[in-house]
Formats: structure tokens, sequence, C-alpha cells
């Protein structure tokens, strides 16, 4: 058994890391990538169970394409599951996961691969995130960081984890991404 607390830190850094905190002795080397792909497969159908937008998100989405800014979704979560999702919550979003051969966050390899493939220039990039993962994916890139209070991980391991702009709400974020 494992505390709430306890669970949330297993997740963040991809689905390889979350599986080998969770449940290390059943993350055998041998097991591993069987496992791996059980876990995904399950995902895949199970993904939008409390799922759900952070309130006033899609909006501020809107918002920002319609100011020109261009966005993404880059997340941890498996490609499938990413694409999945933000095509339910987010129609017409790009979306980018954790897919072989591209380091998952904190390497800053997927941020990299999305400006990339969005034709999105490093100058004026703005990173948005809620975790101490987050944090550091955006140090190691050089870009500045708007980390979100309302997130997944809260304002102080943000500010333990280093973060220097930290919101409280949308409209700050709307703010701070269009400044």
């Amino acid at each position: 058994p494992c505390s709430l607390d306890g669970v949330r830190r297993f997740v963040g850094n991809g689905a390889r890391v979350l599986m080998r905190r969770a449940l290390p002795e059943l993350m055998t080397p041998e097991r591993e990538d069987a496992l791996l792909e059980e876990y995904k497969a399950w995902y895949m159908v199970h993904n939008c169970v409390r799922t759900h937008p952070y309130a006033g998100i899609p909006a501020l989405l809107e918002e920002l394409r319609g100011a020109g800014v261009t966005t993404a979704v880059v997340s941890n979560k498996p490609h499938a599951n990413t694409v999945d999702l933000a095509a339910r919550f987010f129609p017409g979003l790009p979306a980018f996961g954790q897919r072989e051969g591209i380091p998952a966050k904190p390497a800053p390899d997927m941020v990299w691969a999305a400006r990339e493939e969005l034709g999105a220039p490093r100058e004026g990039a703005l990173y948005v995130g809620d975790s101490e993962v987050d944090v550091e994916m955006a140090r190691r890139a050089g870009l500045p960081l708007a980390a979100v209070a309302w997130g997944f991980r809260g304002r102080a391991l943000l500010e333990q984890a280093g973060a220097r702009c930290i919101v409280d709400t949308v409209p700050e974020l709307l703010a701070v991404a269009t400044e």
C-alpha cells in the first residue's frame, strides 16, 4: 500500500519510470518491456478515468491561438495517450508524448522535437509546467518557465525545485504568456 502523496511522486518521468517506482519487485530487466507494453495497452483504454482539463485552460488555449501564439502539449505520457487526450480535450492542439528514441522529460529532447516539428523558434518560447520535472526540463532546455501552482505538485514543491515564475490563476498565466 502507498499513500496518495507517495503515488503522486511515482508520476512525472514517463511510464517506464512510473512502473519501476510503483512495482520494483515486478520490473525485472527480463519482464520490463512486456509489462510496459501491457501497461500502455491498458492505459490507452482507461486514460480518461477522472481526467479533465483544469478550469479555464481550454478557453486560455483558444485565446492564445486567436492571438497567433503557437501552443502544444508535451507530456511524458505515452505518445498515443497524449495524442488521444489532447484530441479529446483540446481539439486541433498538437500533442507530443513519450516515444522510443526521444528521452523523457526532464531531458529537453521532446520539447526540442515539438518546436522543430511546429517550426516554433526558441526565441519567445515559454514552457508551462506543473512539476519539478518541468522545472528541470525548462532549465535544461534554456527556456523560461511559467509554473502553475494549481497543477499536480503544488506551489511548495515548485518553489523547492527552483521555479522563479509561479502563477496561481489562468489570467496570470495569460499575462505571462502574452507579455
